[in-house]
């Protein structure tokens, strides 16, 4: 199973986003710092989950792990919803692609443990 370490991040809400995504495969590792421009923080939530599927569908992993420190994220895909109606596209269209895999499963870790926190900072940087 291929561990899915995912992280965004905003200098000011709204502000400059980064995503960052740590993923771990059979002892291999990659990683990525994306910008994703001007957004508050829980968007730039969403689009390092959407980012990270995105990556998994496009490597062809389907037996996948995904870990966030973020409780929204976690919340809303175990639940598939969201209170804030704002998120709703957001979510929908990380169900889509999650639904694309054949296993998928969310786990919430602490921001200590999440490997992605630094690459999504370090995405911010790069907008």
């Amino acid at each position: 199973m291929v561990e899915i370490y995912i992280d965004g991040a905003s200098a000011g809400n709204p502000g400059p986003s980064g995503a960052g995504i740590f993923i771990k495969n059979e002892g291999q590792t990659e990683i990525f710092s994306i910008p994703l421009g001007i957004m508050e923080n829980h968007e730039a939530e969403y689009w390092a989950l959407i980012k990270g599927l995105e990556i998994c569908i496009e490597r062809e992993y389907s037996f996948v792990s995904f870990r966030t420190d973020s409780d929204l994220i976690f919340r809303s895909m175990e639940n598939e919803f969201v209170k804030n109606r704002k998120y709703t596209p957001l979510l929908e269209k990380a169900l889509t692609l999650s639904k694309k895999l054949n296993l998928f499963f969310i786990k919430w870790v602490p921001r200590s443990e999440n490997k992605a926190d630094a690459l999504a900072r370090k995405a911010i940087l790069e907008n």
